[in-house]
């Protein structure tokens, strides 16, 4: 692909790692974050891979393999799911948009070869086609909060089907058939109103000219970021790793329908979450902003350990994933710790050689699992005492 035509425009910088190749900002992010929320900007993803699946099993055979109920997915209607590994853990997460004909995958760039190539594997005799649109269709974001500010931004929604290709964004609600471990009297995700639409990549550039003239407004990935952030929302090419299971991201909420057919990764699914914990959590930190030190992903996170002869020490209890700089929480981020960290206690992290203080909220609580509540059984031979 070439490079997008929105790193073309006034003040833009790009962005780097995972992001490179569009925008981070256009010179001030606490103002595109703003304009975000508002409705009135737009983010350029057209580095994002774009995955279609044609043919008349197309949606029983998805439905088969991954961890959400895709078989009677409504054409226009949104979903999301995940790839998981015969251990349960996380592979691949797609955002799932149908029209009728077609069901396109919206994905990372970088998780588009693998999941395409294993799609393909499983083939077998049904009658599925695997396509790779990243080439004709690049992802434009929104925040519009509702139906009337989106259709006002005017974008070129593709529609090769007579169904716009717009997803929204399942995760401001608890899916049907989803579990939430937050136990928020207000969840962040409320005001996360997030859509992704697929538009003819040859319009970017009438796009772009569009936003040079000042509307819609242009936000980049950082303001993004910092939003997605605050709602609390996973992204697994930062938050997961080769480790991870949806329950410590509390990914059941928008992905995973828990009373669904079988699928490879299902039963570690259900035995965390009815019987046991997941080894580790989410939370978010609220980062001292003292010495405007934003730490990255991998920075270690500590927590205080105080041993019985009363000497205290820091020890580490898991790492930074994601961290952005918020328009009105200040320095903010995403960590995953090990499950029996307590809430209360004071943490820290190590960032840029420096020590930082960090505040809990837990995401993911200690005691998240075990849903089913059913009393264990003593050992057989114990005594009582």
């Amino acid at each position: 692909m070439t490079s997008s035509p929105f790193l073309g425009l006034p003040a833009a910088v790009p962005a780097d790692g995972l992001d490179a190749g569009v925008a981070a900002h256009y010179g001030n992010p606490m103002v595109e974050q703003r304009q975000l929320l508002a409705g009135t900007a737009i983010v350029d993803l057209s580095h994002r891979g774009v995955l279609s699946v044609t043919g008349p099993d197309r949606l029983s055979w998805l439905n088969s393999m991954t961890s959400q109920a895709l078989d009677r997915l409504a054409p226009g209607e949104s979903s999301e799911t995940l790839v998981l590994d015969s251990n349960g853990r996380v592979e691949y997460d797609a955002r799932v948009i149908d029209d009728g004909v077609t069901t396109w995958l919206l994905l990372e760039a970088a998780e588009l070869p693998g999941l395409k190539a294993w799609l393909e594997r499983m083939r077998f005799m049904l009658r599925v086609e695997v396509a790779d649109e990243t080439e004709n269709y690049a992802t434009i974001g929104s925040m519009a909060p509702d139906a009337a500010a989106l259709a006002a931004l005017a974008l070129p929604v593709a529609a090769p089907n007579g169904v716009p290709l717009a997803w929204t964004d399942p995760w401001t609600t608890v899916a049907p058939g989803g579990w939430q471990y937050a136990a928020a009297d207000e969840h962040p995700a409320s005001a996360w109103h997030w859509h992704e639409l697929l538009v003819p990549r040859s319009a970017l550039g009438a796009l772009a000219e569009r936003v040079a003239a000042g509307e819609p407004a242009a936000a980049g990935t950082l303001a993004l970021e910092a939003l997605r952030i605050a709602a609390w929302r996973p992204r697994l090419a930062l938050d997961g790793d080769d480790r991870t299971i949806p329950h410590e991201l509390d990914w059941l909420r928008s992905a995973v329908h828990l009373s669904k057919g079988c699928y490879r990764g299902q039963e570690t699914v259900a035995k965390v979450h009815n019987l046991g914990h997941p080894p580790r959590r989410l939370v978010m930190l609220h980062l001292d902003g003292s010495d405007t030190i934003l730490p990255v992903h991998g920075d270690e996170v500590l927590a205080e350990k105080v041993r019985p002869e009363t000497e205290a020490e820091w020890k580490t209890v898991g790492q930074i994933t994601s961290a952005a700089l918020h328009h009105e929480l200040g320095p903010i981020a995403l960590a995953v710790v090990k499950r029996a960290v307590p809430t209360d206690i004071p943490l820290e992290v190590h960032a840029h050689g420096e020590k930082v203080a960090a505040a809990q909220q837990a995401i993911v609580p200690t005691d998240a699992g075990a849903a089913a509540n059913i009393p264990r059984l003593p050992r057989l031979g114990a005594r009582g005492v």
